[in-house]
């Protein structure tokens, strides 16, 4: 039996910030339609205006300052922020003609994330028992990609938010994704100076690299 052809899904990228409740609907009702099998599948990087979002396991005692909107979402994890200068991806896939298995899903999206780090010399790194990337930073970790992903028959929702230059005071109005032990880091940060287009060509070409 042949394996499934693996086809490319289509890019769309957003240059202005786009609202939450804007992203989610459309983000839904392209994943429904891929479902459908009436739409191909779709990777989504955009930024959103300043906002925390809680996932199904998000605890309200990590909402320390709820100085943005706060918008209850389906996605997997706890709190986190969005906002400018951080990408996000949103990744709609159909596992169902890829590999039917979330936690393979889940690692080759950790996977995508250290792969396009490291096209800018920086060492992405999983953590057993924390969910996103973290850097080494001499004695301690910090923390510069999330993940949150939810599968609805078999097609993929929301996906990862890499910090590439967003302002890292904003992440203090929350316990991000439940981690206090830790602190968040980004591009900037790190003293890499790269423009969104320069990660999203990274992203883009890591993701061919793992998802074929």
């Amino acid at each position: 039996m042949d394996a499934p052809v693996k086809t490319q899904p289509e890019w769309k990228i957003s240059d202005q910030p786009v609202p939450y409740p804007e992203a989610l609907a459309a983000m839904e009702a392209r994943a429904a339609a891929i479902a459908d099998g009436t739409a191909g599948e779709q990777v989504w990087l955009l930024e959103h205006p300043p906002i925390y979002t809680a996932g199904t396991s998000a605890n309200d005692a990590d909402l320390l300052d709820a100085r943005f909107p706060v918008y209850r979402t389906g996605r997997g994890g706890q709190f986190t922020y969005h906002g400018p200068g951080q990408r996000v991806g949103y990744v709609m896939l159909d596992l169902k003609t890829r590999t039917p298995d979330v936690r393979a899903y889940v690692r080759d999206l950790e996977q995508w994330l250290i792969e396009a780090l490291a096209q800018f010399n920086v060492k992405g790194e999983r953590r057993e028992g924390r969910v996103g990337i973290w850097v080494q930073r001499g004695m301690r970790e910090d923390k510069i990609a999330a993940l949150g992903v939810r599968i609805k028959r078999w097609v993929t929702l929301h996906g990862v938010a890499l910090n590439v230059e967003p302002d890292l005071s904003h992440f203090s109005g929350i316990v991000p994704c439940g981690v206090t032990a830790h602190g968040v880091t980004s591009l900037a940060d790190l003293g890499i100076q790269v423009s969104m287009a320069d990660v999203d060509v990274a992203l883009m070409q890591s993701f061919r690299k793992i998802f074929g």
